[in-house]
């Protein structure tokens, strides 16, 4: 039987990357989305909204894929309603999938706030996990969206008979627009912000994140691990961590990072500068450069997400994870984080969404 991926959330950082490492590879790819990706030559659109049952029965009516990856998720207002949401998303998903006897497989991705706790907890109070993080870790005794996705992906392979892996990167550095969740592209219009301004790259976080050690999951490494686990039957029903397999403290990266947009570097200075305050009247001023420089991409807000690139770096601890549980069983992909920063800039002024 030939191999056909569903790629859940295939507009997304991790969906697109995912789906291109699929075709390269060969794989019939069909992208699921709300608003399909249309730009990723091959790859099949498939637009359902996971929370309407009765749609997404007919937009998979045809599709009997063997391999699902869920990539997507929704943020609500409370880690109640996010719950709901989006357990329900995988549910309606699998249940939709479960009458066709065709899945083999379904990869779930997740994140750290695994280990760390949701938003509204994100590591206050209470002991800090240890580091670095590893997939044995027992859950937090707090309610946590990523916690009922992965309930319902157990629940579906016991009732369905597929087999299942769980995908836990730490921040993803990669290109997409729209994205909620997208600190390497942040970093890289607040870089150009300061660039036409004059104004320095100021470091936004803790003292912890800066002085500590870090690491990030390059978008190109997690979509290979995803094909690793589906085609490696050793490798199913597993929890892994997913990052670029080297450490770094943004006190060495942060001054490269602005040599490469030629901007003044500023470090930790005593107290945090959120990016979202510091950000919070660039939107007219970024129309502005897109029209001097006739950027794709005028609207601040489809390319910076400054309130998770502060959540990410005022983090009162060190965060670094274990790669052991998937190094162990052959996945041996490494990347340098400096050229996964360098790579995404590069890519993001070829496409012309930073001068």
């Amino acid at each position: 039987m030939t191999n056909t991926a569903l790629v859940v959330g295939a507009s997304g950082i991790i969906g697109s990357n995912l789906a291109q490492e699929l075709l390269a590879t060969n794989w019939p790819t069909y992208g699921l989305a709300r608003r399909p990706n249309t730009r990723i030559a091959g790859l099949q659109p498939v637009a359902a909204d996971l929370l309407d049952v009765a749609r997404l029965e007919t937009a998979l009516a045809d599709l009997r894929p063997t391999h699902v990856f869920i990539t997507t998720w929704m943020r609500n207002d409370t880690e109640a309603e996010n719950i709901r949401v989006n357990g329900a998303m995988v549910r309606n998903l699998l249940a939709v999938l479960g009458p066709k006897h065709s899945v083999q497989h379904v990869a779930l991705v997740t994140g750290l706030k695994h280990y760390l706790g949701p938003f509204e907890a994100y590591v206050s109070g209470g002991v800090p996990p240890p580091t670095p993080l590893r997939e044995a870790q027992p859950r937090l005794a707090l309610d946590n969206f990523y916690y009922a996705q992965e309930d319902e992906v157990y629940a579906a392979a016991a009732r369905d008979g597929f087999t299942w892996s769980i995908h836990r990167p730490h921040t993803i550095i990669g290109k997409a627009v729209g994205n909620l969740m997208n600190l390497g592209t942040t970093l890289a219009v607040y870089a150009s912000i300061c660039k036409a301004t004059g104004r320095p790259f100021r470091w936004p976080g803790s003292q912890a994140q800066w002085e500590g050690l870090s690491d990030v999951t390059d978008a190109r490494v997690i979509a290979k691990q995803l094909v690793w686990v589906a085609t490696t039957e050793a490798a199913r029903n597993e929890a892994y961590n997913v990052v670029n397999g080297d450490v770094f403290r943004w006190s060495w990266l942060w001054g490269r990072l602005a040599d490469w947009f030629g901007v003044e570097a500023v470090g930790f200075g005593g107290s945090m500068q959120p990016l979202e305050a510091q950000m919070a009247a660039d939107a007219n001023l970024w129309h502005e450069i897109a029209a001097q420089h006739n950027l794709a991409e005028p609207n601040l807000s489809r390319l910076a997400s400054p309130w998770h690139t502060d959540l990410d770096l005022g983090r009162p601890i060190e965060v670094m994870t274990d790669m052991a549980n998937s190094r162990k069983r052959g996945f041996t992909v490494y990347q340098p984080t400096e050229d996964s920063f360098f790579d995404l800039f590069a890519q993001l002024r070829h496409d012309r969404l930073i001068p």
